[in-house]
């Protein structure tokens, strides 16, 4: 068993040639020989978003507050929702942004 306590990671400030706002990255747990991913609770303030982007194992996403916008590459811009789950195949080009308000927005 592994326990990795709450505050025991330090935040990052999301990378400039990565994010357009400002964003935070918490990191959860890294990938190791029994687990092929890491992850983070990624948070976006208003208006910031990804630059278009790809994983080599592919993306999940987990809304858990506000709600925002996804696309992938020659797809519609897709409204998302807390409780909305995202997934984006592997070297699936796509982007993600937070609304510019928070609450319910009107697109």
């Amino acid at each position: 068993m592994e326990i990795t306590r709450i505050g025991s990671k330090p935040s990052i400030k999301g990378p400039e040639d990565w994010f357009t706002g400002s964003v935070r990255i918490d990191p959860l747990f890294d990938a190791n020989e029994a687990r092929r991913a890491a992850a983070a609770n990624v948070t976006f303030e208003p208006g910031a978003r990804t630059a278009w982007h790809t994983h080599p194992l592919g993306q999940t996403i987990i809304i858990t507050a506000g709600c925002g916008l996804v696309q992938r590459k020659d797809g519609p811009i897709e409204e998302v929702y807390p409780g909305d789950v995202i997934w984006f195949g592997p070297n699936e080009k796509h982007w993600h942004v937070a609304h510019r308000h928070t609450g319910k927005p009107e697109w």
